[in-house]
């Protein structure tokens, strides 16, 4: 993205300009009634969008790539996959090794796709702010924060330079969550939480014990709203309708942001994504990142089981030879239902996409204007506008009247060779917790169902080691990312009694 522009009368002109050209020059409808301010501030607004650029995707959006008409639909070829379930100990060993060592060399960076409120959650505040109520009261965002601390340590422990294992991590927000995110890092309160949440956090460390220096909060990005016909939607005199541009939009934010410049600078190979929302996410997890690091591959991605054929989520598989995803409602039940005929009861599609994903550093380097052309994907929503033939603002829209485009981030995958993609499959119960509801009554990716999980899974660790736990939570067993990783180092607990509710 172009340095922002001096607000003068001979830069409005030019952008004006920039704008009629486009055939969206009226957004400059009400620009002589403003006042000097709001000049400025629309001004300020318009100077980051590129008319032209609006214009391309809406026509790709209308006049999407057409399949081929006998469209091919197989599972990825066992060259290009490989699964903790079955694979040989020593190749899970390998893997983790080489990603440790890539940590300690610092190698590789993490970008978190934080999104934006918690609104279905009840919460206004960011979503990683969110307690889902363990013992700890750890926020998503601090039990993300500390599983990077500890990933450090376990580096530092392999590395000749202790001071390179260090793990520098980018958050991308929305444009409301931005601010509060980076006061809640910084420790400070919070007026979307209660005090007992913005107690809790000032009790804990800045940016949760990391190094601020290795913590980057960026913003995605946003498109434009449109009318039916392409136009660009008013939402006031001098400000245009605008909604994020979906998670695909991390490519641009990526170079626009200067994230990308950042880790050029750091000497940054290998780079791990994924969602705030999953509350079991390995963040810079060396065995992903050392079985993508050894195949070579641009990009990488980890799926879990599918539970059932009418599970829905998003398959990750190869189309008409290349790899994509396709949505559950886009297959038919005969190929959902289908069995793998080399593993009997197996389904054939199983790998379900959780949105997390390892790229090489010089691949997401590389895509330039590319980031321009991930197919946008069209919303027909009720957006609330100015009405520019009778000058008034319309709040209340009882039916769609408009467009909101948003890019997905697996949609750049199709255009890779098989060979340049991987696929990684990871037990749910260890590493898939999504939290998008409520709780309710029988709710399921829910704060109750994600705390579950955490319990569950430290239980299983603690009598791993060989632990009986006595500690009166029926739930099970906290096990802080600072204690472990991934259920390692808990070998002083083998035969001894566990009554804390969190180790």
């Amino acid at each position: 993205m172009a340095p922002p522009q001096e607000f003068s009368a001979a830069n409005v002109a030019a952008l004006k300009a920039k704008f009629e050209s486009a055939g969206q020059g009226h957004v400059f409808t009400f620009y002589d009634s403003l006042s000097d301010t709001e000049k400025e501030t629309l001004f300020n607004q318009l100077q980051k969008i590129d008319p032209a650029r609006i214009n391309k995707l809406w026509e790709l959006a209308q006049n999407p790539p057409k399949e081929p008409e006998n469209t091919v639909v197989e599972p990825l070829p066992e060259s290009a996959t490989a699964s903790v379930l079955d694979s040989k100990p020593a190749d899970l060993e390998r893997w983790y090794n080489l990603g440790l060592d890539l940590i300690a060399k610092g190698e590789v960076a993490v970008i978190l796709l934080a999104g934006g409120q918690g609104t279905r959650l009840g919460s206004k505040a960011p979503k990683g702010a969110y307690n889902i109520k363990l013992n700890s009261k750890k926020t998503l965002f601090q039990i993300q924060a500390e599983r990077i601390l500890k990933i450090q340590q376990l580096a530092a422990e392999k590395a000749s330079d202790k001071s390179k294992a260090q793990v520098p991590w980018y958050v991308m927000t929305s444009g409301p969550t931005r601010g509060p995110t980076e006061k809640f890092f910084k420790k400070e309160s919070l007026a979307e939480l209660s005090d007992e949440e913005n107690e809790a956090r000032a009790q804990g460390k800045p940016y949760f014990g990391l190094d601020a220096q290795n913590v980057k909060i960026f913003e995605q990005g946003v498109l434009p709203c449109y009318d039916f016909n392409g136009k660009i939607i008013l939402a006031g005199k001098g400000e245009v309708a605008v909604a994020p541009d979906g998670n695909g939009g991390i490519y641009k934010a990526l170079q626009d942001e200067g994230v990308l410049d950042d880790m050029r600078r750091r000497g940054i190979k290998h780079v791990h994504a994924y969602c705030v929302d999953n509350c079991l996410a390995k963040v810079a997890d060396p065995v992903f990142i050392g079985f993508a690091a050894e195949k070579q591959v641009q990009i990488a991605t980890k799926v879990v089981r599918k539970r059932n054929a009418t599970e829905s989520v998003g398959l990750i598989l190869s189309k008409n030879g290349r790899p994509d995803v396709v949505e559950y409602s886009e297959i038919d039940a005969a190929t959902a239902e289908a069995e793998d005929p080399r593993q009997k009861g197996l389904l054939k599609f199983r790998a379900a996409n959780i949105v997390n994903h390892y790229y090489s550093f010089a691949y997401l380097d590389g895509m330039g204007d590319k980031v321009n052309s991930l197919p946008p994907h069209i919303a027909k929503k009720k957006i609330p506008y100015f009405d520019i033939e009778k000058a008034e603002a319309v709040k209340d829209v009882a039916k769609p009247n408009g467009i909101k485009l948003e890019q997905f981030v697996f949609d750049n995958f199709k255009w890779l060779e098989l060979a340049e993609f991987a696929c990684f499959e990871v037990k749910r119960e260890e590493e898939f917790s999504p939290l998008k509801n409520a709780d309710a009554p029988n709710a399921q990716d829910c704060p109750t169902t994600s705390r579950q999980h955490i319990k569950d899974q430290g239980k299983r660790w603690a009598e791993a080691a060989g632990a009986t736990l006595k500690n009166g939570d029926d739930e099970g067993l906290e096990v802080s990312p600072l204690t472990s990783y991934a259920g390692e180092g808990l070998d002083s607990w083998k035969g001894k009694e566990i009554t804390e509710r969190t180790i």
